[in-house]
């Protein structure tokens, strides 16, 4: 078991620490509005009331020896406590711990706080509204910072992934550093690739070796070695660079984003470390040949670098919830260099990434896409001056009703493949973390590296890389192209030309089918083991091009079935005579976003993002009805879509706010204790003494304590965490004479007499104690404790009957809850 795994099972599982993530800071919440409305829109200043206390002044406060009167009391405007009168913000970093979720509203609110003492200070000198400007600007600053490192980033992986897979199969020779397709563009001065083996420029590794005199066979089985050789190699050396620098970097990233992004921390998961080796092992990754592809990490390569430049700007450094507004835009940012896809970025951040997404994020996310998109259109790393990957070159021709029954059988087809690859690549990965193979992840790329290469190479549809055979199967033939899928019999220039592609499949096409469907098979089988080793391995290409391929096929079906029957009814209007009768490189790319769509389970976003990635705008409805039909078809046979499969398989603590609560249950089923658990660790609020506490402490290890009245009543006051409680007690220890015996008050009401002369000094830690924290009564129907904490984005509420303390229920309390009546 990794320390991850572990990290995540003591989270999740030890029963010794059922409220160790129940930790609030000292600011004192009391929400009043309900549920309705913005999710996570902070309360007004009428409806909040904030106590941001500084620890030191409060020990201090506690370390006094006179009595309790109305001149005790600690003058804000010495302290640095926040109160209404003085609405000073302490901006000290938040430390919440590994694993742990943030407190929504405690973060929200401390950056209204912030935000109004800034509007206060602004109508006074120069130097404050230069500083009131300053913050203003400081989001629309980061954001730009992020796009445009962002869009270099993409540049660079953009660059380095084809040449490092050109690798493979040669080397330009009198210019190294250009891939294939620019080595036979620059040799040749065209305007057109030519993908044959006449590039003489192109060195090929027999005649880099100088054996391309030889037979044949000999040539063949030297250019197989090498292209095996080589793949297992790049996938080796970006194996164990993750597993030695950076194990987080492995994978798809947009699970844990997705999590990070509703609130869940994650240490080093955003890292530098992380950013650099994701970096570098995409491109090796891509280039070994693997069954995967660099648009999905790409996500996680910006949520990498917004979180790094967030800490130069302590607006973001010392607010986890203001940080993720941040990471919404960089997902935004990455989806857009991805495919070239501005308004499909902030779509997809939007749908699939983001939990919380208010106003300003999404102008924010527009405009980080917008920029990151124009650096990478500045860099050009395609060499066509276009944004798209796969532009395609029948815009002109019109789809037709009856092509919505075979579009929509497409969808059908996307959705039963989405559904059969979430449901085997789980039970794989599920294999993986529960046998051996999971303690030996550089051995099991070695062998999955191989095996593609292997396999890959006699095919020349896999054999290629999978964006290039993607942008030949969504092609449309014209009269130069004359082999394989657009080898078609009595096809001339004059016919290509005025549109009649439509004839006779030749035996080109016929050798290319079976080939395409070895190559399906293949792709399928492939990629269900590839997705999830401990590689940067993204989703996207690989789904795109295991659709385009069954389109391209189906295609091809429908076109030599309408070319057969014009005379039916049906096909009359296809097989016109200034065009063909259809175009299967149309059918390709419905087949593409259908089975991306099965897998992800996107809507809206893929749809933006599938014609902003070939251009063909006037195809939004074919795509729309296939993408739905897909999505229809998948969530009849799964619920989930793979990322949100991936967040429950490694049990992440992540409440979908796509899923509804559909039980008849009550807060009391599901609150910790239970009647077979411990009681719950409280303390009282002046009944104990330091030693009392120090003892407390050491025998329990939650995260934090409910304050009660007395432990016979049990009516609640309050909750304290038990940082600032170690804290508070360490600083008192050194300030001043606190003995064992000092009795501690957590509450602002104390004795006359508290302080006598045969008495040691007390403890007041009245500062440090939330008197407002979230509660709800045993009887509260499940339904709605669910929505309270999807849509305020709770830690944690504390149920009481009236008012005496029964238990608390956390964000883990309702997963695993919703865990047992699902299943039984």
């Amino acid at each position: 078991m990794s320390e991850r795994d572990a990290l995540l099972l003591n989270y999740l599982m030890d029963e010794e620490e059922l409220n160790s993530d129940l930790t609030v800071d000292s600011q004192s919440v009391t929400y009043n509005t309900t549920i309705s409305g913005d999710p996570l829109q902070a309360p007004s200043s009428r409806s909040v009331s904030l106590r941001l206390s500084d620890r030191e002044h409060a020990v201090h406060e506690g370390c006094s020896s006179r009595a309790s009167t109305d001149d005790d009391m600690v003058d804000p405007s010495t302290t640095g406590y926040a109160t209404d009168q003085d609405e000073s913000l302490d901006e000290g970093a938040n430390h919440y711990s590994d694993f742990h979720t943030i407190d929504w509203l405690k973060d929200i609110a401390k950056d209204r706080l912030r935000h109004r003492s800034i509007i206060k200070k602004r109508k006074g000198t120069i130097p404050n509204k230069l500083s009131s400007a300053c913050d203003a600007a400081s989001g629309w600053l980061i954001v730009f910072l992020i796009a445009v490192s962002v869009g270099g980033v993409a540049g660079v992986i953009d660059i380095a992934a084809p040449w490092f897979s050109d690798l493979k199969l040669g080397i330009c020779k009198d210019s190294f550093w250009l891939n294939r397709e620019q080595c036979c563009w620059d040799n040749e001065n065209n305007t057109r690739f030519d993908d044959s083996e006449s590039c003489s420029q192109w060195a090929t590794w027999p005649i880099l070796f100088g054996i391309d005199s030889v037979n044949g066979a000999g040539i063949y089985l030297l250019e197989y070695v090498m292209y095996c050789t080589i793949g297992v190699l790049f996938a080796l050396s970006a194996a164990v660079a993750v597993k030695i620098f950076a194990p987080y970097a492995c994978g798809s990233g947009i699970p844990e984003i997705k999590t990070i992004l509703s609130g869940f921390v994650i240490h080093g998961y955003l890292g530098k470390w992380t950013l650099l080796i994701k970096s570098t092992g995409l491109m090796l990754a891509v280039a070994s040949g693997l069954s995967l592809g660099k648009e999905g990490p790409l996500v996680h390569v910006a949520c990498c670098l917004g979180n790094i430049l967030s800490y130069f700007f302590p607006k973001y450094r010392n607010n986890e919830a203001k940080k993720r507004e941040v990471l919404s835009a960089s997902a935004a940012a990455g989806v857009s260099v991805a495919f070239g896809a501005p308004v499909g970025g902030v779509l997809f951040s939007l749908e699939e990434a983001s939990y919380y997404f208010p106003m300003k994020t999404l102008w924010r996310s527009f405009f980080s896409a917008l920029v990151a998109a124009f650096v990478l259109r500045s860099i050009n790393p395609f060499g066509n001056k276009h944004l798209v990957m796969f532009n395609i070159n029948y815009y002109q021709r019109p789809w037709y009703f009856i092509e919505l029954v075979p579009f929509m059988g497409l969808g059908a087809l996307g959705g039963l493949f989405g559904a059969l690859f979430i449901k085997c690549n789980i039970l794989w990965c599920k294999l993986r973390k529960t046998s051996r193979l999971g303690n030996y992840p550089i051995a099991e790329v070695l062998v999955i590296a191989l095996l593609t290469g292997l396999l890959a190479y006699p095919n020349p549809y896999t054999r290629k890389s999978a964006s290039e055979l993607i942008r030949e199967l969504i092609a449309a033939c014209s009269h130069e192209s004359s082999e394989g899928i657009c080898d078609y019999v009595n096809r001339t220039a004059e016919t290509a030309h005025r549109g009649l592609s439509s004839s006779a499949i030749g035996p080109g096409i016929q050798t290319a089918l079976w080939q395409l469907s070895l190559a399906l098979v293949f792709k399928v089988i492939i990629t269900i083991f590839t997705f999830g080793i401990k590689v940067p391995a993204g989703l996207f290409i690989p789904s795109l091009c295991i659709g385009a391929i069954t389109g391209r096929m189906v295609g091809i079906g429908i076109e030599q079935l309408a070319l057969a029957n014009q005379n039916l009814l049906i096909f009359e209007n296809l097989c016109r005579s200034d065009q063909s009768c259809v175009e299967p490189g149309l059918y390709a790319m419905i087949g593409a976003a259908a089975a991306l769509g099965g897998v992800t389970k996107m809507t809206v976003s893929l749809v933006v993002i599938m014609f902003e990635l070939t251009g063909g705008l006037q195809y939004i409805v074919p795509l729309m009805a296939a993408i739905m039909t897909s999505k229809w078809v998948a969530d009849s046979i799964v619920s989930e879509g793979i990322y949100d499969a991936h967040i429950t398989l490694n049990n992440y603590p992540f409440l979908d706010n796509k899923e509804e609560f559909t039980h008849t249950s009550i807060a009391a089923d599901c609150m910790v204790p239970q009647h077979h658990d411990p009681p719950l660790a409280v303390l009282t609020q002046n009944s104990m003494t330091v030693a009392s506490i120090e003892k407390f402490l050491k025998v329990t290890k939650v995260k934090g304590f409910p304050v009660v009245i007395s432990k016979e009543s049990q009516h609640l006051v309050g909750y304290v965490e038990r940082r600032d409680l170690r804290v508070a007690l360490d600083n008192a220890r050194k300030r001043c004479t606190v003995m064992p015996e000092s009795r501690v008050y957590f509450t602002p009401q104390y004795p006359a007499d508290m302080h006598t002369s045969d008495q040691p000094s007390p403890l007041r830690l009245r500062k440090i104690v939330d008197l407002a924290p979230i509660t709800i009564t045993d009887q509260t129907p499940m339904e709605t404790v669910y929505e309270m904490f999807r849509k305020l984005g709770l830690r944690y509420t504390l149920v009481t009957h009236n008012g005496r303390l029964l238990g608390i229920i956390t964000k883990k309390d309702i997963l695993r809850h919703v865990a047992s009546l699902e299943n039984g």
